[in-house]
């Protein structure tokens, strides 16, 4: 068993966030257990989302087309640019339709732990968006945590000689929270109280 498929099933499993390999061996067995009703139809989900998903060229996003259907939404405001870290923070402020403006995703935080640098992140392609689209404000969403505020402040440090608002996240999100795990309301609120 240590070099079959089930053990190659069960590594795969324990690499994704939030399992360890007894969480991961408790899944493959329960997939195994429901061949035809779950591990089928997830296998054949997973590789049409490999296949067909594809990352935006101008905001990062995740959809089905390039450039995505935020990007290409003519009713969004095109002044406005939301800066977050991950699509799934992206997400989490389109499921409150607070925002209507455009995206950028980093693809992260900066880290001096982790070794992530700028160069590491989306970040120099937003000057570029800035100036060629006449935007007005950019909204910095990123989290209150350490490495978010110091990514913030990067960016805005980069953008400050702009004639543009460099805006940031205010009431409602908890220092050290990430959007992801806030409930809509709260995202709602500090999308309108930001400062």
């Amino acid at each position: 068993m240590n070099n079959g498929p089930l053990h190659h099933l069960i590594k795969q499993l324990s690499q994704l966030p939030g399992l360890g390999n007894r969480s991961a061996r408790r899944i493959a067995l329960h997939l195994i257990g429901q061949k035809e009703g779950q591990m089928i139809p997830l296998a054949q989900s997973l590789l049409r989302v490999a296949e067909e998903i594809k990352t935006c060229v101008t905001c990062g996003n995740l959809d089905m087309i390039n450039p995505c259907s935020i990007c290409q939404d003519i009713k969004r405001n095109n002044e406005q640019i939301c800066v977050v870290a991950q699509v799934s923070d992206l997400w989490a402020i389109e499921r409150t339709a607070a925002f209507k403006g455009q995206y950028h995703v980093t693809g992260g935080l900066l880290s001096a732990l982790d070794g992530i640098g700028p160069n590491d992140l989306n970040i120099e392609s937003l000057r570029p968006r800035i100036t060629e689209n006449n935007i007005s404000e950019v909204i910095l969403a990123l989290s209150a945590t350490v490495d978010g505020q110091s990514t913030a402040h990067f960016i805005a440090d980069r953008l400050s000689d702009l004639p543009i608002d460099i805006t940031h996240l205010a009431h409602g999100v908890p220092v050290g929270g990430e959007l992801d795990y806030l409930d809509d309301g709260t995202i709602t609120t500090a999308l309108r109280s930001r400062k």
